[in-house]
């Protein structure tokens, strides 16, 4: 009879261990920008925690937002902007006001063997023929594209680059468009300019007087099943150590 009950004991314990461990994963939704430095500050945070296991969810800040409205289990939702956090707390949706963790630096990358010169000329590189095509993240959803109409639009060249213009959903996709050859030049943030995929281009970082100064918002969800730990990775993200790893792939203060 001991064995019997020993033996059931054990198989009450396996799902109870299982939904432990699911109880230690923290679930974030992120900016497609944002995808370099999750993979560096996500395993410093897991170190940090152990028994913690951080689910990353990358995407357009519009479309996490519909995510979320959904139903989506998240715990943490970091923007490209400070306008989507806001719409996720008026809504109610937020355990606490947003908060400011980086400031979001556009630039515009240009194939480099078309030997044009955006240090030099700037936007009107895109201008050239030899540009067919500019990649740009749906400024709907993504913050990024968002920044980059604007600084067509400040730069009086809205209409004739409209032509040229291709749109993916994020910024990481219009990254994608670039490394695939499939546009010549395109707006992308500072962090990504930096990843070896796309080594082959020049980088030009768009003067902060063309677009309103990005700031880079999250918040802490409600739904979520453990507020303590989301919590701490809002303080993690927000100390020095994670502050400077920001900085040093061309992000602004908050």
């Amino acid at each position: 009879m001991g064995r019997r009950f020993r033996h059931l004991l054990r198989l009450l314990l396996v799902p109870l261990s299982a939904l432990a461990l699911q109880a230690q994963t923290l679930n974030i939704a992120a900016a497609a920008n944002l995808k370099a430095a999750l993979d560096v500050l996500g395993p410093a945070f897991e170190a940090g925690h152990p028994g913690v296991r951080l689910q990353v969810s990358l995407g357009a800040s519009g479309s996490l937002v519909a995510q979320i409205q959904q139903g989506a289990p998240f715990d943490v939702f970091l923007a490209a902007d400070a306008e989507f956090p806001a719409r996720l707390a008026a809504a109610g949706l937020a355990a606490g006001p947003s908060f400011p963790y980086a400031t979001g630096r556009l630039v515009l990358w240009v194939r480099r063997d078309l030997r044009l010169d955006p240090g030099r000329d700037g936007f009107r590189v895109l201008l050239d023929p030899a540009v067919k095509r500019v990649a740009v993240g749906h400024p709907v959803l993504a913050p990024f594209g968002r920044s980059a109409a604007a600084a067509l639009r400040a730069a009086g060249l809205e209409e004739a680059l409209k032509a040229k213009l291709v749109f993916g959903e994020n910024i990481a996709q219009a990254a994608q468009f670039l490394q695939a050859g499939a546009a010549e030049a395109g707006f992308i943030s500072s962090s990504q300019a930096l990843a070896p995929a796309l080594a082959g281009g020049l980088v030009w970082v768009v003067p902060q007087a063309f677009y309103p100064v990005q700031k880079q918002c999250g918040v802490l969800l409600k739904r979520s099943p453990q507020p303590a730990l989301a919590a701490a990775f809002q303080a993690y993200l927000l100390g020095p150590g994670a502050q400077a790893q920001l900085a040093r792939l061309g992000y602004g203060a908050p």
